[in-house]
């Protein structure tokens, strides 16, 4: 089964998988990151929103907030989460705005949904455009020369009388352009279980590489991985939030 076509069977089950997601954190964080770094505005745009929990944030922050996706059912659920704000289908490797956003966001590690160099060059070119004068992009990224494929991270949780575990992991061959989301989801029900498998091709990218392809547009910041705290990245950690604010 493909990413997208798991994904669209599963739309009404992606909360669920993200249950463990301090959605609040993550968008407070980033605000904090727009207040140093940009240009004071309030438009905001988030690249591969899903269902809208980031979104829904924002915009109780007092932005002008919106976002695409690449799947309708997803955005169907975020426009009922947040009727006030505009959503669009559009890949975030080739997308358009009516006018310049202050804040563009990737949550989630979805910018390496890009799935190659070169679209992640395109993405990387779109947001710039996309971008007001001093606006900000803010993403986090996984590089990879520090994955762990023995390493994945699982939760579980109760919906309408079945019983879900999602369990996903990062998977690295060692060279070349090309990672994966490793994800297994298995649902029970008056004790039948099933099962989905799903590998999800994403951009293999060291942040030495990733800061070469964001420089020609951007101010770079890069910090810890930690959406409590404002800290520089400490050269070591396999995870970063970047903070890049336009030319």
């Amino acid at each position: 089964m493909s990413a997208n076509a798991l994904y669209t069977d599963l739309s009404g089950y992606y909360d669920l998988m993200c249950a463990d997601i301090d959605y609040q954190a993550q968008s407070h964080c980033i605000h904090r990151l727009q207040q140093l770094f940009g240009n004071g505005g309030s438009r905001h745009l988030d690249l591969a929103c899903g269902t809208g929990p980031h979104v829904r944030h924002f915009l109780d922050a007092g932005y002008q907030s919106g976002g695409l996706d690449i799947n309708q059912p997803m955005l169907d659920r975020a426009a009922l989460r947040c009727p006030q704000a505009r959503f669009s289908l559009q890949d975030m490797c080739a997308f358009n705005v009516d006018e310049p956003q202050d804040l563009i966001t990737c949550f989630l590690y979805s910018i390496h949904y890009s799935a190659s160099i070169e679209r992640l060059q395109a993405c990387i070119a779109s947001v710039h455009a996309a971008l007001s004068v001093g606006g900000v992009f803010c993403f986090n990224a996984v590089d990879k020369h520090k994955i762990d494929n023995a390493l994945s991270v699982s939760h579980s949780a109760q919906h309408d009388g079945s019983q879900f575990r999602f369990s996903s992991g990062w998977h690295y061959g060692g060279a070349g352009e090309r990672q994966s989301l490793k994800l297994n989801i298995a649902r029970t029900t008056a004790g039948q279980t099933q099962v989905w498998h799903d590998e999800h091709p994403m951009v293999a990218v060291g942040f030495a590489e990733l800061q070469e392809l964001l420089r020609p547009y951007f101010e770079v910041h890069v910090l810890e991985h930690d959406y409590e705290k404002l800290l520089p990245w400490d050269g070591a950690s396999g995870n970063a939030l970047f903070a890049c604010v336009k030319l």
